[in-house]
């Protein structure tokens, strides 16, 4: 097969490699030369990234914020440096490089340019500022004259794909929906589960769109009547305008309403989790849902687009409105109350986890789709010789 260079633009260094070394190392098993883009690399990731036979490359890219001056120098680079590259398949993840890599990738003449839409978000949420109706008006504007230079555009939610093609940013034909990052169900096992008390766990950046503010309304009203249930926190303060400030997330900590280690890894927290909560109002498909299943948690999220995508109701978890305390609450309490369905519902949460969210079949459908899995079955075949 043709060895293709393949590069990547993603917006953090650490996204890339958290969320997207699975699917690099796919693509260089098929035996090409893939390029990572992004503009926060130090030594460590690049340490990792070579590592597994990829090459960092340096960028510029302001992940929040519309300064014109400011993105169209960022084009300029990015146009610049795909010159220089000279790759045949080009692969924006995330809002800004999906929009000026694909503007960069069309002036520099890659001749295969693809899109992974991980969430509209603030693309599609309502807003009420002023500033923010302007910016997000131009960011739609941005999304469409970029989308149509795609070959293809995965989304990773129902919702996602309908709006983009309601809106006119892309063509039906051109839209390919995988469900989500997907989850290393190797790396991520089935965990036992902790005993009582019930404990609950948000894991999520400190956004006002993650429901953080609802989870912890919720955990204030259950302590009333149940002090020793447990409300974990996991997740750091970010740049984004809707962040949370640390001085709001210290005085929910004060008040004993949650626990707060900050940015952790989650892979011990999510061992003393019994119930994993998203009050999200609008995700891709989150993967830290998507790990939660895996470990055979029970879910309680939001009828939203992406989060309804990880919960049966009644299954492996609960299904609750947006924005509604009330709805949280009562379904907290359902698990507080019917600890025995912690355990039911976790077993129902690992089975869709190996049905629907196995990072092995969604990145061979990516790979599919955008024509560079000649040797996937030969590959396939190999290790299962060896197995």
């Amino acid at each position: 097969m043709t060895c293709l260079h393949i590069a990547i633009v993603g917006a953090h260094a650490r996204y890339l490699i958290n969320f997207r070394s699975p699917l690099m190392q796919a693509m260089k098993a098929c035996g090409h030369k893939i390029s990572a883009m992004a503009p926060d690399f130090d030594a460590e990731t690049r340490a990792e990234l070579s590592a597994i036979g990829v090459t960092p490359v340096d960028i510029s890219l302001s992940r929040t914020g519309m300064n014109p001056l400011t993105d169209l120098r960022d084009i300029v680079r990015l146009y610049q440096t795909m010159r220089r590259l000279n790759p045949d398949v080009f692969l924006g993840i995330a809002v800004k490089p999906v929009i000026y890599g694909l503007l960069a990738a069309a002036m520099a003449r890659v001749p295969r340019r693809f899109a992974l839409v991980t969430g509209l978000g603030y693309v599609s949420s309502e807003s009420k500022s002023l500033r923010d109706r302007v910016v997000q008006t131009a960011a739609r504007k941005l999304y469409r004259i970029a989308l149509h230079k795609a070959d293809v555009v995965f989304v990773q939610n129902p919702d996602d794909a309908n709006e983009l093609v309601a809106r006119h940013m892309v063509a039906p034909d051109k839209v390919v929906r995988v469900n989500g990052t997907g989850v290393d169900l190797v790396a991520w096992p089935l965990m036992d589960l902790p005993g009582l008390p019930v404990t609950f766990a948000l894991t999520a950046r400190l956004l006002a769109e993650k429901g953080v503010r609802e989870y912890v309304s919720a955990a204030r009203r259950i302590k009333v009547k149940h002090p020793k249930v447990r409300f974990l926190l996991l997740g750091g303060i970010d740049s984004n305008p809707s962040a949370i400030g640390e001085t709001e997330v210290a005085s929910w900590v004060a008040e004993g309403a949650v626990e707060w280690p900050g940015h952790v890894d989650v892979r011990p927290w999510l061992a003393q989790t019994s119930v994993f909560v998203l009050p999200s109002y609008r995700e891709g498909v989150p993967r830290s849902t998507q790990e939660a299943l895996a470990a055979g948690r029970p879910v309680i999220t939001t009828d939203a687009p992406g989060c309804r995508e990880t919960v049966i109701s009644g299954q492996n978890g609960v299904l609750v409105p947006p924005r509604d305390v009330d709805a949280l609450v009562t379904a907290m309490l359902y698990f507080i109350e019917n600890p025995q369905q912690v355990s039911v519902m976790g077993q129902s949460s690992r089975r869709l986890a190996e049905e629907r969210f196995d990072i092995k079949a969604i990145n061979e459908k990516m790979i599919s789709v955008m024509g560079l899995d000649d040797d996937l079955q030969t590959n396939r075949e190999i290790e299962m010789s060896r197995g």
